[in-house]
């Protein structure tokens, strides 16, 4: 081979070896672009799952939030309609001795009209000091009041009577920072206990006292029977007074020991259903011409319904209480306007009627011994009238109760369970 052509064979291997490693460099440059390319592609993928994931845990959490606050809304929704539905008084006070709760049936039971009752508890139960008190003594103390009997005093004579349970309210570390109060209305329940009291106390004072009223009537009898038979006009003009003051007092003390013995005497019930507008109606007829002979008038309103009872001793009773009325105006001097008037409690099933009337009134200290016996404010009222009224009230399961009309005068209100049915619409 010639010089020239091993100069071309070497300026071909040069060339060749230049185009290797030409092809091997871009080669390299493909492969680094081909993995750079997937490492983009690979970490564009990483993120947006990474984005997607959180998304998706943000989702979650609102969900979360969202389920509790309805939830939390619920459960706070839930405790308002406990708290306002309660029949029993609620109150919650802090350790601040501020109100926190009320709820309506405890206003209702305090009288307090519906507004912002979150100020200092004294205050708040200004017309109930018991009430504040045994508050007090829970967070004083730190102890629990159960089942406490309190009497709470009205307007006027009313009165009242709360059942009381007050406990403290503990944090986990037990330290007392509060208290919660319930409250119900036990007049009713006490008002049965007085007159069950007072039916047996009726019962041992008829025992003790009938026979020793019989003796005194069979005395006067005698006595009286004896004047009669002195002749009045055989006698000396100056005897003749005593004989007929004899005459009279044993007459009206004989009237006296009549009274007292029907008073005394156990009652027999005759129970059938009782009409009360006859009744009442009819006891209105009674003092009507006499009312409007002294320039008054009676009248018979409102609604009445029927009760199990005794007719002719429910008449008596509610004539007993309009002639009462009657003479507590002609005492003193006063055009009668006297009304009976009648009330239905379907939701008691009670019926209430009221004897009222424009005379003077009944003093405080009296009214809560007006129906005792032998209590009168009359000059010659003998005290058993309305003493009869009340035992045959209370025979009947019923209540009677005197106070100031609003008006002026006296209402006398008798309380009568309504027959079975009678309450229906």
């Amino acid at each position: 081979m010639t010089r020239s052509g091993y100069l071309l064979l070497g300026l071909t291997a040069i060339v060749a070896a230049l185009a290797a490693v030409l092809a091997f460099a871009v080669l390299k440059l493909f492969a680094a672009a081909r993995a750079t390319s997937r490492s983009g592609r690979d970490q564009g993928t990483e993120t947006a799952f990474m984005a997607a994931a959180m998304e998706e845990a943000v989702q979650k959490l609102r969900h979360q939030e969202r389920a509790m606050k309805a939830r939390a809304e619920a459960s706070e929704r839930l405790s308002g309609e406990i708290i306002a539905s309660m029949t029993s008084g609620l109150l919650v006070v802090g350790e601040d001795r501020h109100v926190r709760t009320l709820n309506p049936a405890g206003r209702k039971l305090l009288s307090l009209p519906d507004a912002d009752w979150t100020g200092h508890v004294r205050e708040v139960l200004s017309g109930a000091p018991p009430l504040a008190e045994a508050i007090e003594e829970c967070l004083s103390t730190a102890k629990p009041i159960v089942r406490r009997a309190l009497k709470l005093q009205g307007a006027g004579t009313a009165t009242s009577h709360l059942g009381v349970t007050v406990s403290p309210i503990r944090e986990g570390s037990g330290r007392v920072h509060g208290a919660i109060c319930l409250f119900s209305d036990l007049s009713d329940i006490v008002e049965l206990e007085e007159q069950l009291r007072l039916k047996d106390s009726l019962a041992r004072l008829g025992e003790l006292t009938a026979g020793i009223a019989h003796e005194f009537r069979n005395g006067l009898a005698t006595i009286h029977g004896y004047s009669r038979l002195l002749d009045l006009q055989r006698l000396p003009d100056d005897f003749r007074p005593y004989v007929q003051g004899i005459r009279d007092e044993t007459e009206a003390l004989g009237q006296v020991v009549t009274n007292f013995l029907n008073f005394a005497r156990p009652t027999e019930l005759t129970l059938a259903p009782v009409d009360m507008t006859a009744i009442a109606e009819r006891a209105a007829e009674e003092i009507r011409a006499e009312a409007r002979a002294r320039g008054g008038e009676v009248a018979v309103r409102g609604s009445f319904g029927r009760v199990d009872g005794d007719e002719v001793l429910l008449r008596q009773a509610f004539s007993n209480l309009c002639r009462n009325a009657l003479e507590a105006c002609s005492d003193a001097n006063i055009k009668p306007r006297i009304a009976i008037e009648g009330a239905v409690d379907p939701a008691q099933g009670v019926l209430r009627v009221s004897v009222i009337d424009n005379g003077p009134g009944v003093a405080a200290a009296v009214a809560p011994r007006m129906f005792r016996p032998f209590v009168t404010t009359k000059a010659r009222g003998t005290g058993l009238g309305l003493a009869l009224v009340q035992k045959i009230v209370v025979t009947h399961n019923g209540r009677v109760a005197a106070s100031t009309d609003a008006n002026g005068g006296t209402r006398l209100v008798v309380t009568l369970p309504l027959a079975a049915g009678a309450a229906l619409p």
